[in-house]
This record gives structure tokens, sequence and C-alpha cells, in this order.
């Protein structure tokens, strides 16, 4: 009897709960339509349509692949953010939902510099997929975007997505740890930083511990070194009138302020996550227009 969509749902969600995934519903919709290019709506209403065998044998490869604890995103090879859908590679973090919240807060400052300079030039700070960088571009089109990475890897796949969504034109990558191999300065400075303390990393769950880049997560014996690096230099190469955005872990907000304002900054703004905790700040140089918040 051939498969049918329903009874591939049913039996992915269970293999996946029998291992203890908590999310084993939703993780096997999203493989079984993503796998097999179906919307979920798709997948809920044509659930007694037969799967052929070649279809059958790659979803259960990709269920064996989640029950040991690979992200779904990862055996999909790719995830949609802020409306664009980003290939990933080993050398790339997964972008998250909750940097969606730094693109939001970002969007006006940009908006506002395009208003008045007519253009917006834009770098971000280990790019990895390019997804803050290239979720920017995608909201105007006189930004244009440098997106640094010391991985080639990164780069390379952030190319890549650039291509892929219609935005190479105006991204150009560089190979560079923080602002090391960098000239000239840009109206919009972003970064999500590894921010997690090195005794963190070894406690983190199977799906970010064994799949993101140690690279992109390693902030250090207190977390904030890849701030140190950044605040330290920043000031080179921010425009006047321009904006500093940088993703946060959730207890970071005082320090990292600190060491932003110790280099002449001044906090501009911040911003909490979809679940309540604090994600993004924003630095303009001390003196600039705005108020703290």
């Amino acid at each position: 009897m051939a498969e049918t969509l329903d009874r591939l749902l049913t039996e992915s969600r269970d293999r996946l709960k029998a291992a203890g995934i908590e999310t084993a519903a939703l993780d096997a919709r999203h493989l079984i339509s993503g796998l097999l290019g179906l919307s979920l709506v798709a997948l809920m209403t044509r659930g007694g349509e037969a799967v052929d065998d070649a279809d059958v044998a790659r979803v259960r490869a990709a269920v064996a692949r989640r029950v040991a604890r690979e992200p779904v995103y990862r055996i999909l090879g790719e995830r949609e953010f802020y409306g664009l859908t980003l290939k990933l590679s080993k050398d790339t973090l997964e972008p998250r939902p909750d940097t969606e919240t730094l693109v939001n807060c970002m969007i006006p400052h940009m908006r506002r510099i395009v208003a008045s300079k007519g253009s917006c030039r834009i770098i971000d700070l280990g790019t990895g997929t390019g997804a803050i960088c290239l979720a920017l571009l995608d909201q105007a089109l006189e930004a244009r975007g440098l997106g640094t990475d010391i991985s080639e890897d990164a780069l390379a796949t952030a190319r890549d997505n650039a291509e892929r969504n219609g935005l190479a034109g105006r991204f150009q990558t560089l190979r560079s740890n923080w602002f090391d191999k960098l000239e000239g300065r840009f109206d919009v400075i972003v970064s999500n930083p590894p921010y997690i303390q090195s005794k963190v990393v070894e406690e983190l769950e199977p799906e970010v511990k064994l799949h993101d880049p140690a690279a992109a997560l390693d902030g250090g014996e207190d977390g904030l070194n890849a701030y140190r690096a950044i605040a330290l230099h920043a000031d080179r190469h921010l425009e006047a009138d321009g904006v500093i955005g940088l993703e946060i872990g959730f207890d970071q907000k005082q320090a990292v302020t600190a060491l932003f304002v110790a280099q002449g900054f001044r906090l501009h703004d911040s911003a909490k996550d979809l679940g309540g905790n604090d994600r993004v700040l924003m630095f303009q140089r001390d003196g600039e227009g705005g108020s703290d918040r």
C-alpha cells in the first residue's frame, strides 16, 4: 500500500515524539512540506494523496537526522528570514526570528539616512548568511551593503544568498576580523556577534552546540570579546549621523552599553525580542540627535 501524506506525517511525528523532540508535530510538518515542496496548507488539505517511494525514503532519512538532534532548517538547507529565503552552510549561524528584531529597529534609521543623503552605506560585521544586511537592502533600493566575515565559506554563502534574492548588485563581501581590513565610513553598522560565554557553549542544546559554528557562538570568557573589538574601532568607520545596531544576549544590556559609552557613544534606543528579553541596542556618537531610552 502506497504511503499517503497523512500517514507519513503521523509516522514522522510519532518517531520524533518518541525521541523526545518537544516540537515533534511542528518539525514533522516543516520537514515534509520543505522536502516535498508543499505549503503547510497543502500538506493539511491533500493528506489522502499518495507519496512515491523515493520521497518517502527522503522524508524518513530526514526524520532520522532530526532524531539525532540536527535542526530542521539545517536538514532542509535553507531558512526564511524577513521574507528572504536564505541558504545555510557549515560556517553560518542559522538566522533566528529574534534577529528580525534588529532589522525592524534599523529600517527607520536606514530610511532616514536615505531621505537625507539619497543613499545609505551598510556594513554587517560577521555577516554569516548575509541575513541582516540582505534584509535591510531588500527594504531600500538606495542602500548598498558590505558583509564581512572571517570564514570564506560564510562569505560564499552570503554572496549566493544575495544572488538568489536579487540583491547581488548592491552587496559585496570582504574577509575581515571585525574592522581589521576595512577602510572608509558607513551610515549603518550592524552585527549579531558571538556573545555566549565560553563555559556556557558546552551546555547548549545539541541542535546549537553540534550544528552552529563555534566561532559564531563563543564570545569569550565573559561573552563580550566581539563587542569590545567593535566598540574600540567603530568611531573610525561610522559617519557623523550614522547608527550602530547590535544584537545582544538577554543579560548584556548594561555591560555592552558601558563598553560603547567608554568609546564616546550614547545609547540611542533599545528593543526587546518576542520573548520579552533585551535583544537590540542602538548607538550613535555622543551628542548626535535622538533620545535615550
